[in-house]
């Protein structure tokens, strides 16, 4: 186990590394000013030597990013220019919101989709198993920005029960979780949809084995040799989709987000964008790439955990 922990640090750092030197040769060494981008067409020279010199690019190539990663490292990830506000401290504003919404949702579908999967794999050709499908192929195809203004008008604005958006902050925490229970609702349902197919199909697959059949032919029915055997052996599908469906959560929620009136990470990214914010977008989007890269690695770990034959292998 320790020998294959060790190889997935590696590969993280290596991960970190390389993503590091994309993010900033994309944004600041592509041919083409960053200050003057950020400026517009109609900037004057003075203007944009002086941007130049605040943001620090007039310096080499390689002092700059050596400074930008130390930086990071330090937790000083620069200056908004639009905002006039270090970029660590709007990023901890707004991860606040991004942060337990991707959670909420996350959870949401997992304790949707589990049960529901178990269920269409265990009456698998029956009403339920086709309900289920029907219901899931809805989920997938249907807009999440939909389900948003059909939760917001059926239970913000006819029953009058949850607010309809707009973020009070977490010193009233009881308004703070009912002002993201509908975004965690939007974002969740596709996502339970997702989830539920994947783990019906590897339930599905995983009963086919060898070792399924020897535990039915001991004495185990359907569903003990279901839930003892194929259950755990099944989830291995539906960690990466868990893994992936968390990065999409807390960076990809940008229009729902926007739906509600959230102040979250992707808003943030797209207010950055539109505002050509660059030192914001470039350090927002290593931080969601070190996100992604961490949560891959959480997701390796817990293959080992569940498939023994990983922490075996040389």
């Amino acid at each position: 186990m320790l020998s294959y922990l060790l190889r997935r640090l590696v590969s993280l750092f290596l991960s970190l590394a390389a993503a590091s030197v994309a993010i900033f040769s994309v944004i600041e060494v592509i041919p083409g000013d960053p200050a003057a981008f950020m400026l517009g067409l109609n900037a004057s020279p003075e203007t944009v030597a002086a941007l130049r010199s605040e943001l620090g690019l007039d310096g080499n190539v390689v002092a700059r990013y050596l400074s930008w990663v130390g930086g990071m490292l330090t937790g000083d990830f620069g200056l908004s220019y639009t905002y006039r506000t270090p970029v660590a401290e709007l990023v901890a504003d707004r991860l606040a919101v991004s942060g337990p919404l991707a959670l909420m949702s996350l959870a949401l579908a997992a304790g949707l989709a589990l049960p529901v999967g178990l269920l269409a794999a265990a009456r698998r050709g029956r009403a339920a198993d086709i309900a289920v499908m029907g219901a899931t192929q809805v989920g997938i195809a249907v807009p999440n920005f939909w389900f948003a203004m059909l939760l917001v008008l059926v239970f913000a604005i006819r029953w009058q029960v949850l607010p309809a958006g707009g973020f009070p902050g977490w010193d009233a925490p009881g308004a703070a979780l009912s002002a993201l229970i509908l975004p965690a609702i939007a974002l969740a349902l596709p996502q339970a949809a997702i989830l539920a197919r994947v783990l019906r199909s590897a339930l599905i697959e995983t009963m086919a084995q060898d070792y399924v059949r020897t535990a039915r032919a001991k004495g185990l029915s359907a569903g003990q040799a279901l839930r003892r055997h194929a259950f755990r052996n099944a989830l291995i599908p539906v960690l990466t989709i868990l893994g992936m469906q968390f990065s999409f959560l807390l960076a990809g929620a940008i229009i729902i987000e926007n739906v509600f009136y959230l102040p979250g990470l992707g808003r943030l990214v797209f207010q950055a964008i539109t505002q050509r914010d660059l030192v914001v977008v470039e350090s927002v989007v290593m931080l969601l790439v070190f996100a992604v890269i961490l949560v891959t690695f959480l997701v390796d770990l817990a293959y080992a955990a569940v498939d023994p034959r990983l922490r075996q292998r040389r």
